[in-house]
């Protein structure tokens, strides 16, 4: 049952080759970085957002769930919404003070950017 599941080859075209034998592209993630050896950087963005200030957390590296821990983490201190994706955490409004200063009591290496 784990070798026919159809939802992982979704837009491969037919094979008539009966070796044919699909294997997916397997990316590994790397490892969490321990929060003392990340330089993370915070700053303010405007961009794309109709006028509306958020503060956005780069540099993160690690897996996906670690980084939607630290956001979630963050979002409850602050009392705000946002979200993480593509290695970048999102805060609502412009917390970058707030923000640096959780992340260096959570012992990151942060900065505050512009």
């Amino acid at each position: 049952m784990a070798d026919n599941d159809w939802k992982k080859r979704l837009g491969v075209v037919y094979s008539t080759n009966p070796d044919f034998r699909y294997e997916e592209d397997s990316t590994v993630e790397e490892a969490t970085v321990e929060p003392a050896r990340q330089r993370l950087t915070v700053r303010i963005d405007r961009r794309q957002r109709a006028g509306k200030q958020v503060t956005l957390v780069e540099g993160f590296r690690g897996k996906q769930e670690d980084l939607a821990a630290l956001a979630k983490e963050l979002k409850v201190r602050c009392g705000v919404g946002g979200s993480a994706k593509d290695g970048e955490i999102t805060i609502q409004g412009d917390l970058r003070d707030k923000v640096t200063a959780l992340l260096q009591s959570l012992g990151y290496n942060a900065r505050r950017g512009n």
